[in-house]
This record gives C-alpha cells, sequence and structure tokens, in this order.
C-alpha cells in the first residue's frame, strides 16, 4: 500500500501549471537538516537534491539560490549575479514570515513573494533534480526546466 503524501501548495502550483513531478517522502532528523542527509535518505546523488538559500543583497534585496546539496553558495558570486556589491544569507528567524516557509522546507516555488531566482548551471546536466516539496520531510523531483520555468530562475554559478 502506498503511502498517502499530503499536497503541499508546491504540488498545487505544479499541477495548475501542468507541470510532472514526483512527490518523495524523507524520515526528517531534526538534528541534520542537510541536504547530503535528504539525499543519502532519497538514495539519490547529492548532486542531484538541491537546496533553496535565501539571501539579501545590498542594492536588490531578497533573492533566492537553488545550489546542489554539497556545496557551499559563493556570496561574492551571488551578489554579482544578483546586481549586486555584497550580499549575506538571511537569519533563519527571518525565513518563515519572508517565504511562508521553514528551514528545512523551504522551496523555490510558492514562496509568499516571488525573489529573483538563480539555479546553478548544474541542474541542467540531470533529467530530474529535487527540491524541497515546501515541508520538512518531503521533496519534489521535476526537470530542472521546469523548475526554472515555474520559479523564474536564472541559470548561474553560485557555488565556490
Amino acid at each position: 500500500m502506498k503511502e498517502k503524501v499530503n499536497k503541499t501548495n508546491v504540488a498545487r502550483l505544479l499541477d495548475k501549471a501542468k507541470v510532472s513531478y514526483r512527490l518523495v517522502p524523507y524520515e526528517v532528523d531534526e538534528n541534520d537538516l542537510s541536504a547530503t542527509h535528504v539525499a543519502a535518505q532519497l538514495g539519490e546523488d547529492v548532486a542531484q537534491v538541491f537546496k533553496t538559500l535565501v539571501l539579501h543583497g545590498d542594492k536588490s534585496g531578497y533573492f533566492v539560490c537553488v545550489i546542489p546539496g554539497a556545496e557551499e553558495v559563493d556570496l561574492k558570486k551571488a551578489a554579482k549575479v544578483s546586481g549586486n556589491k555584497k550580499c549575506e544569507m538571511i537569519p533563519v528567524k527571518e525565513l518563515l514570515p519572508l517565504t511562508g516557509y521553514i528551514r528545512g522546507g523551504c522551496s523555490p516555488i510558492g514562496m509568499k513573494k516571488r525573489f529573483p531566482t538563480y539555479i546553478h548551471h548544474s541542474a541542467m546536466s540531470f533529467e530530474s533534480i529535487f527540491v524541497s516539496a515546501g515541508q520538512r520531510g518531503l521533496q519534489v523531483e521535476l526537470a530542472p526546466a521546469d523548475l526554472i520555468r515555474e520559479s523564474g530562475a536564472v541559470e548561474a554559478d553560485l557555488t565556490a
């Protein structure tokens, strides 16, 4: 018997856009919300499991970076690509009020407001990638081109 997975806002938005996707539940470890842990739980290559980071630039304000799970965002590259001189990760306490998502469950799709979004260029080398489906314990697998279209993302080099 298949485990019933509750539709998230992300899934509803993808349905509305007629995007093909798969919801993939995984075991949450409150002490390890890393994408490497998620990839291990899914049995997938961590290079295919992307994390969603929200940053604030000195000129553009808030923007989103979607990068491979094991990588770190390069703040200089992120600032440059987003038209800022400098940028920083937002404090975790600002994440929920700003995006509607909590740490470990932040998706580039369906945030409260649409922010400029940049996705690491490596995403296009996969047939499908995984990003958060908007809650801890649930990933969405979809084609990178669909994610780019639905989030309005721009491909960029964002990692160190």
